[in-house]
């Protein structure tokens, strides 16, 4: 007779689950402890993950370097911004096992946004990033920045579906003073009150500024704000900074974007900088629920047990090398779709297969597990 350690790896084996994480990803927000369960995922390593390619544009690992011009008169400042592909660098790491050091174009690895000192017709040189998706609804969204140090400069991270509608983490660099300790972040509710007010969210109740505990032009740190129903929490290195709500608060999908810019204005970005001045990101990580139907049936379809063990996965705070979708554990998410999988949000490049092949390969884990499962049991019971 086998043992019952036997029997219960034999039966493991034929009720194979499909991967980890099929009901999504938890957090708790940091004021009441609620918690928080997305359906989907968009982790970006800029430590190691080239989005740049040969120079040229187009979609990489989700996202899209964009490339275009705004007037003086369209950014509301003496100069206009000149947005341009050779401003962003995937800066990756010189020793691809570690996390944190030199790139090789020297400086911090991961993502270099640039603002240049030299006017071209009369715009700044900037740069910026954008997801390539536009379905980011409610989730938890969390960046490794570090800032620069040279005045007259924005740098932010933020959430976007139009004037009206956004979610801004604004540093300024203008506004820091290391002899005294004075590091100002600027949290923006970009809403139909500030589209009254010019477009100045100074003027409204959607701007917050709080001085940070840390100079973040010396290091990276993680910015982060939680976009709930109603409600909107913003964090540094964990601690919650500010919390919005009201009718400020967005009420549908949109994408995500970095950027680093100036305009002159001297009321928000100051500048032209007088130097090139470098923010360098090293992560960004999207839990959240996407607008997409056919995310939105992928979830439904695979998550069969949300109480099952290891059906729903807590999102680790403040862990920088740590990614569900890829790393020393493997990637926990084989049956699942994530952006830069060729989703069919925009065209772009495949980056670590889709959700076909992942399909099968779910398929043939269950169907092997099952097959040497019942090998098991015929060879244990037979005589």
């Amino acid at each position: 007779m086998p043992s019952s350690w036997v029997l219960a790896a034999a039966l493991l084996l034929i009720n194979t689950v499909a991967g980890d994480c099929e009901c999504g990803y938890s957090m708790t927000t940091g004021e009441d402890d609620t918690t928080h369960v997305f359906t989907d995922l968009h982790e970006t390593d800029f430590v190691h993950a080239n989005i740049i390619g040969e120079g040229k544009g187009g979609d990489s690992h989700g996202w899209v370097p964009q490339g275009y011009n705004v007037s003086s008169e369209e950014s509301r400042g003496p100069y206009g911004e000149s947005f341009a592909l050779e401003n962003i660098m995937s800066n990756n790491i010189r020793d691809p096992s570690q996390f944190q050091g030199q790139g090789v174009l020297g400086l911090d690895a991961g993502l270099l946004l640039v603002v240049r000192n030299d006017l071209q017709e009369g715009k700044v040189p900037t740069a910026e990033v954008s997801t390539s998706g536009l379905h980011y609804f409610y989730g938890t969204f969390r960046a490794g920045i570090k800032t620069t140090d040279v005045p007259g400069t924005c740098s932010a991270f933020f959430w976007y579906q139009n004037d009206t509608q956004e979610i801004d983490i604004e540093f300024l660099s203008a506004q820091y003073d290391k002899a005294q300790g004075i590091f100002p972040v600027n949290l923006v509710l970009q809403s139909k009150e500030a589209a009254a007010a010019g477009y100045n969210a100074a003027n409204t109740t959607g701007l917050r500024r709080v001085n940070l505990p840390f100079d973040p032009t010396t290091a990276f740190h993680e910015y982060r704000f939680d976009f709930l129903p109603n409600r909107v929490l913003f964090y540094a290195d964990g601690a919650v900074l500010a919390e919005m709500n009201g009718s400020a608060v967005p009420t549908t999908a949109g994408h995500l974007l970095i950027s680093h810019w100036s305009n002159g204005n001297p009321g928000w970005s100051e500048g032209p900088p007088k130097a090139d001045a470098v923010t360098t990101v090293s992560y960004v990580k999207a839990y959240f629920n996407s607008s997409l139907e056919d995310r939105q049936r992928d979830f439904a379809s695979r998550c069969k047990d949300p109480e099952a063990k290891g059906a729903v996965c807590a999102i680790p705070e403040r862990n920088a090398t740590f990614f569900f979708s890829e790393g020393a554990g493997g990637n926990m998410t084989p049956n699942q779709t994530v952006d830069g999988d060729g989703d069919g949000d925009d065209s772009g490049t495949n980056d670590g297969g889709n959700g076909q092949n992942d399909a099968a390969e779910v398929f043939g884990a269950r169907t092997w597990g099952f097959w040497f499962g019942m090998a098991l049991l015929y060879i244990l019971y037979w005589d």
